[in-house]
């Protein structure tokens, strides 16, 4: 039995290593943690059209954002967005953007919009916005500060714990 045990928390111990291993490397094709965006850099998009027909802004408006990028087809999307919503309905103090892209029609958004009862906004992403931001799988996760600098970074899923850690 101990011998059970030990093997068992040795293999779980090798997962969790090789997977943030996997994750480290993704992440590197992501912006880095220092990127700074600024009115006149090419990441600053300001008057990006939402899902209800606003706009709204890719920059920070004077507290931490979190910058979503998914897909609507995307199953790790599907699972992973209910800790975002939670995290925005429980931290007054960070704002919430998600960007979607690869998507053949806006109900599509919508549908997903609906299903998931997201309350942030959802920003309509475009090739220009997905190659600025280094989008190569989805979701990507971006924590920018009061600043406008990128502090976090994430590729893949994220709990609800994990995401607020990153916008310490």
């Amino acid at each position: 039995m101990l011998t059970t045990l030990r093997n068992f928390l040795i293999q779980a111990i090798i997962v969790v290593v090789v997977f943030q291993s996997v994750s480290y490397l993704r992440e590197t094709t992501m912006l880095s943690s220092d990127t700074k965006i600024t009115p006149t850099s090419a990441l600053s998009f300001t008057q990006v059209p939402t899902l209800l027909g606003d706009t709204v802004s890719l920059n920070s408006q004077g507290k931490k954002t979190i910058i979503y990028f998914f897909a609507p087809w995307c199953k790790v999307c599907d699972i992973s967005i209910s800790n975002l919503q939670t995290l925005y309905e429980k931290n007054s103090n960070i704002d919430v953007v998600a960007v979607a892209l690869d998507y053949r029609k806006l109900s599509e958004i919508s549908d997903f919009s609906q299903d998931k009862k997201l309350t942030f906004p959802i920003a309509l992403g475009n090739e220009e916005i997905k190659n600025a931001f280094l989008i190569t799988a989805y979701p990507s996760y971006y924590v920018i500060n009061e600043e406008n600098t990128v502090i976090g970074k994430s590729l893949g899923y994220s709990s609800e714990l994990g995401l607020y850690l990153r916008s310490l």
